[in-house]
């Protein structure tokens, strides 16, 4: 049976300001969903609640992943169950290498027991390499990443690639991807687009969130999902991007009655 995860009437607050107010969606495996919506619409607030940021807060609701209702779940938790989140804004961690943190991030989320710290629950450095080059090579991505420093000095598309080389080896069953095109120009996202196409199969469901289209021309969803105060207000097809792009989003403001 497939992975899914059922998010079921989530209510979310920041700072006791209500964002999220009753979305339902629900992700499967091999599916490829893109959520839409305007600034302030509350799209990464959506990303960082389903993956357990404490500063937002689940006033009410249910997300069932696995058949499990992770909102009881630590971060690390939802991570090893096959959630990933790809940040908006990726933070940069001078000293530690990509390389390190990765094999890190891998032995931590395949660990049966324990939290994978130690060198006995690390995988093996031969095993890491042979992955951590093959992912590299498929993604395009030049050996020498792997020993700079997370994210430090690193380009608006170099943090993004970095994201994509962390889900290309945590092979999650579901990936959030929150506005990975944000401050990108066109052609970073072109190929950072088409990172993320190569990855897609019938073993990842990936939630794409974004305001802009464009990202959508590489990377083409099943499922879009257009929100607007917190509440998705119209699903559909391809067709509800090509409106977007024509149209923006004042009719459908207008239509559910809805200020900017």
């Amino acid at each position: 049976m497939n992975s899914e995860i059922i998010i079921k009437d989530l209510h979310i607050s920041v700072q006791e300001k209500p964002i999220i107010k009753g979305l339902n969606l629900t992700v499967k495996q091999g599916e490829i969903h893109a959520l839409m919506g305007p600034n302030g619409s509350g799209k990464s607030t959506l990303a960082n609640g389903l993956m357990g940021h404490p500063l937002y807060d689940i006033d009410s609701g249910e997300v069932i992943f696995n058949g499990v209702d992770i909102l009881e779940l630590e971060p690390n938790e939802r991570a090893k169950l096959g959630l990933f989140l790809a940040f908006q804004y990726p933070t940069a961690i001078p000293g530690v290498s990509m390389a390190n943190f990765l094999r890190l991030a891998v032995s931590a989320v395949r660990a049966k027991g324990g939290n994978g710290s130690g060198d006995d629950g690390l995988i093996p450095m031969r095993e890491f390499r042979r992955e951590l080059r093959a992912k590299m090579k498929q993604l395009g991505i030049d050996d020498s990443f792997a020993r700079r420093y997370l994210n430090d000095g690193f380009s608006g598309g170099e943090k993004k690639r970095a994201e994509i080389l962390q889900l290309a080896m945590l092979e999650p069953q579901i990936a959030i991807l929150d506005e990975t095109d944000s401050g990108l120009d066109i052609d970073a996202i072109r190929v950072v687009g088409e990172s993320v196409s190569q990855l897609i199969g019938p073993e990842l469901g990936v939630l794409i969130i974004t305001h802009y289209p464009r990202l959508l021309d590489y990377i083409r969803p099943q499922f879009v999902h257009i929100l607007l105060d917190g509440q998705i207000v119209e699903s559909g097809g391809w067709e509800l991007t090509q409106m977007l792009e024509a149209e923006g989003y004042d009719p459908i403001r207008k239509k559910y009655d809805i200020e900017e």
